[in-house]
């Protein structure tokens, strides 16, 4: 039995070396955390004054955006200066209570120097002055100075629901 404890011990020790060995890094301060975070202040700024092409002049020219708009999974940027023009268009954009958050992260597969944002986009229709509020959550990485791509995370059912959609349970 105590061969059997000393072996497990052993084992234990040597998984959890391996596991910390190739743990995911992280930290709040980086070299270019600053500027990362006025890049993403600066497209949400440009986003409430409706200025479109100042919204893309931060993406890359390989840019992808997901998950935007409950269509496609994907927007390259002149796919996103459509939706955005479209959208500018319809619609004022009100941010508020919205958060910043910089994280560089190494030895992982999200590797990169990213913004993690968090807020709430109060959207009224310019015709007809419904609102809608939107809690979010974007989570950007950077390359080059550049936005690489951007991640939307926000309830649609939310956005549906304010603007007259219904929805019925499923029949048992």
């Amino acid at each position: 039995m105590k061969t059997f404890k000393m072996k497990m011990l052993i084992f234990l020790a040597f998984a959890m070396a391996i596991s910390l060995s190739s743990a995911q890094e992280s930290t709040l301060e980086f070299e270019n955390a600053e500027s990362s975070v006025q890049i993403v202040k600066d497209y949400v700024t440009a986003l409430q004054s409706g200025d479109v092409a100042k919204m893309n002049q931060y993406l890359s020219e390989d840019a992808m955006v997901y998950n935007l708009g409950g269509g496609r999974d994907s927007l390259n940027p002149k796919q996103h200066r459509e939706y955005y023009t479209n959208s500018t268009n319809t619609y004022t954009h009100s941010i508020s209570r919205d958060l910043y958050l910089p994280v560089k992260v190494t030895n992982n597969w999200n590797e990169g120097e990213w913004v993690l944002a968090w807020g709430t986009n109060t959207v009224t229709n310019k015709k007809n002055g419904k609102v809608s509020v939107i809690p979010y959550h974007t989570a950007t990485i950077f390359e080059n100075g550049k936005i690489k791509a951007i991640h939307y995370f926000y309830d649609m059912s939310n956005i549906m629901k304010t603007q007259g959609w219904t929805m019925t349970p499923p029949k048992e």
